[in-house]
């Protein structure tokens, strides 16, 4: 599952590693993941919409499936065979209770597989609780869908996402679905990461100034210097995608960054182009402006940044690259 700022190298890269299969949020992204992986199959998450059927065959992808009606009316789609159709992904969701349709009726739906040309291409569900191995509702989950899959015999099945590979051979079946540990987040929380860190986040520093003891810092007047201090301006905010809720106040610690090896705390509100971190503690002249600071990268996980904003690793990498200076390393940035 490739993020949208990053589809056309990601894509590239993951397809001459030999991913055959990709899922993707919506038709635009379909159509971005097609130009760069001609031969791969590409299942589109958000169903089937009204208008969506010409579109779906131009990409040639799959779509999913959120209600029992609307698979049981893809067979109009065989109208014009020579075309490549969007073929449906029987999505059943007991736990999730989102997109998808029940248990018992992707049940109903499973005689439809002896029929000849069903299109049923995929059998596919979520897991809720994949990050807790012993959690009852990923063991029922599990139970559930083994079950469901003896009676969609030959055609392959998808259970497994980025934690769930991780639960052992319970969860896997023919397609596993990594998302954000491609990214390394970690898919097994509480644990070592057995991921590699693949994003850095970074910004330059604008400014140093010293704060007086008793002065604050930021909107808000939230933070404010216990000590004098020195304080250093760097030119990343919300609008690159960093969480406002990692704002340091005088209640709240908030973030850290790291600069000349070490790590600094925020200092203060997280504006929308700038942010203040409290170097005091730095050796004098161990930081000068032009010099870079480290939001994710050099020590700081995806999950740690996460978690000083009070959100998971998945948010933040959505929320990355908007107004950011795009680096790939080792990909090619225009394949």
């Amino acid at each position: 599952m490739p993020m949208a700022w990053g589809l056309r190298p990601v894509t590239a890269t993951l397809a001459k590693a030999g991913c055959k299969t990709f899922f993707v949020a919506d038709l635009a992204e379909a159509r971005r993941v097609r130009a760069r992986a001609r031969d791969a199959t590409i299942y589109v998450l958000d169903g089937l919409h009204a208008g969506r059927i010409a579109g779906l065959r131009r990409a040639q992808c799959a779509a999913g499936h959120q209600q029992h009606d609307r698979a049981c009316r893809v067979g109009r789609l065989r109208c014009r065979p020579q075309l490549a159709r969007p073929a449906p992904r029987c999505k059943s969701t007991p736990a999730m209770n989102r997109l998808g349709i029940s248990p018992e009726e992707a049940a109903a739906l499973a005689p439809r597989t002896q029929t000849e040309n069903h299109g049923i291409t995929l059998l596919m569900s979520h897991l809720a609780c994949a990050e807790i191995a012993d959690h009852p509702l990923t063991v029922s989950q599990i139970k559930l869908f083994r079950d469901l899959r003896a009676l969609y015999r030959g055609i392959p099945a998808s259970l497994a996402n980025s934690s769930g590979i991780f639960l052992g051979d319970s969860a896997l079946c023919d397609l596993a679905r990594p998302g954000a540990a491609l990214y390394g987040v970690n898919p097994t929380p509480g644990r070592p990461n057995p991921m590699q860190g693949v994003v850095e986040l970074t910004g330059r520093i604008l400014q140093i100034r010293r704060v007086a003891e008793g002065q604050t810092v930021g909107y808000g007047a939230t933070w404010t210097a216990k000590r004098a201090s020195r304080i250093i301006v760097v030119a990343v905010g919300y609008a690159d995608g960093l969480m406002r809720a990692a704002s340091a106040s005088d209640s709240a610690p908030g973030g850290k960054t790291i600069i000349a090896g070490k790590p600094c705390p925020f200092a203060g509100r997280i504006s929308m182009d700038l942010l203040c971190i409290d170097v005091t503690d730095l050796p004098d002249g161990a930081v000068h402006r032009g010099d870079v600071a480290s939001f994710i990268g050099a020590g700081i996980g995806i999950d740690d940044f996460a978690a000083a904003a009070g959100t998971i690793g998945y948010e933040v990498l959505t929320r990355l690259g908007m107004r950011c200076h795009l680096v790939y390393r080792g990909l090619d940035p225009n394949p």
